[in-house]
């Protein structure tokens, strides 16, 4: 088959990767792309929500299956356009509907959703510029820390948790009434904070059937001890290790298996992939959120340990058949550890030279923020390169992937050393 992957970054590295060593795969194009997909497959300079030029490209490279990376071109209807065209209907799409990518392009959705099938996550409320008075005496209501949303995409940077009454309510007039995050904040989502661990479990469906890909932790903070701003992700840890099979029983039960129905209960036709952040309060898990989309950096450390063929599993996902497939899964632990530029997640300058990858043994090095210039490979985005290792356990794998990144240099470079700190099981 020929197959089109959208995005460009480490998430689509690692996908790309995947499908490239299928023996199923003739031609793979990743648009845009980077520096390492151009390794493995042909890049196109097409941008993610530029449907005209992704239907051209499409139909002059005859690609036969198309996977959407990230959630932006999802939201925006990419799915829905390829349905609605006549020369693009028989092409199928891994990603959801526009009608189903709401449960990640709105927080306020994914609630009611949630609320309606009785999935549990935390109490909330929404609020406007017009209820901001209500807002305010909601927050009063609360035990610090505060949690306010962005309801709408803001490329994972939406979410402040505030340990002050009067911090909170500046934040949620700055969201509400000063558009802090643009569009995104026209509606704030406020939750009651739930205190416990964090983890992800990522869901293929293909509308009916489900299968469970391996949990996984990341790292969301720029400073080690998970201090200082959220980023799109320092690293990541699978399997995570309190994820016994009594709280992945309660997971499938509570929330994996009223996900999948309830998309097919309120007519929300999904084929792709389902990223349910999780918290794990006592014993008990709750949703945080839902991502239509694989996670990065969790996806450089859960595709690798898909043994199936990706294809397949894409293939069965497509004709409704995922009922059929038995999922491989490697039962090492792999750990990844992102670089990012220096500044990130604040300003950074890009166009640093990247050096040391081939000198890299042992581990998989997915590229994020890079491209080809003259050349070299060059730094194009906050977070740059990830390096994936496996290992007997994840502390096994941490040491491998740090000794490699040892080996990476660019001005600026920056990584997590603490990955796992929160661990100790």
């Amino acid at each position: 088959m020929n197959i089109l992957v959208l995005g460009s970054g480490g998430r689509e590295h690692a996908i790309s990767l995947k499908i490239s060593q299928s023996p199923k795969t003739s031609k793979l194009f990743v648009a845009p792309g980077n520096a390492g997909t151009s390794q493995i497959a042909t890049n196109v300079e097409v941008g993610v929500n530029d449907f005209e030029a992704i239907k051209q490209l499409v139909l002059k490279e005859s690609i036969e299956l198309v996977v959407v990376g990230p959630e932006d071109p999802l939201v925006n209807g990419v799915h829905d356009f390829f349905l609605n065209d006549a020369d693009l209907k028989s092409i199928p799409v891994i990603g959801p509907e526009k009608a189903a990518a709401e449960l990640e392009g709105s927080k306020e959705f994914a609630k009611e959703f949630m609320m309606r099938h009785n999935i549990p996550t935390a109490a909330y409320e929404s609020f406007t510029s017009e209820s901001l008075e209500a807002g305010y005496a909601f927050l009063e209501t609360l035990k610090p820390p505060y949690v306010l949303k962005a309801d709408g995409l803001a490329a994972g940077k939406g979410v402040l948790i505030l340990q002050d009454l009067q911090e909170a309510k500046d934040e949620l007039k700055s969201m509400l009434v000063d558009s802090k995050f643009g569009n995104a904040s026209a509606t704030v989502v406020i939750e009651e904070f739930l205190d416990g661990i964090e983890l992800s479990c990522f869901v293929l469906t293909d509308g009916t059937n489900y299968k469970i890909l391996p949990t996984a932790k990341d790292y969301k903070r720029i400073g080690e001890g998970d201090t200082g701003l959220n980023t799109g992700g320092m690293g990541a840890i699978s399997p995570v290790p309190f994820a016994d099979s009594i709280l992945m029983d309660k997971i499938e039960r509570q929330i994996v298996k009223p996900t999948v129905d309830g998309l097919k209960t309120d007519n929300l036709p999904y084929v792709g992939f389902i990223f349910i952040g999780l918290i794990k309060v006592g014993d008990e898990p709750k949703v945080i959120e839902y991502n239509v989309r694989m996670g990065d950096p969790e996806t450089e450390v859960v595709i690798p340990r898909l043994k199936s063929d990706l294809v397949d599993v894409l293939v069965a996902m497509a004709k409704g058949t995922l009922d059929q497939v038995d999922l491989q899964i490697d039962e090492r632990a792999a750990t990844t550890v992102m670089a990012v530029s220096g500044g990130y997640p604040e300003a950074y300058e890009k166009g640093k030279e990247i050096t040391g990858a081939e000198n890299i043994q042992d581990s998989l090095v997915f590229h994020a923020g890079t491209k080809l210039s003259e050349g070299k490979v060059v730094t194009n985005g906050g977070r740059v390169i990830a390096v994936t290792s496996f290992g007997k356990d994840f502390k096994e794998a941490l040491k491998t992937s740090y000794q490699n990144m040892e080996k990476l240099h660019f001005d600026g470079m920056y990584y997590r050393k603490d990955l796992g700190f929160d661990l100790d099981v």
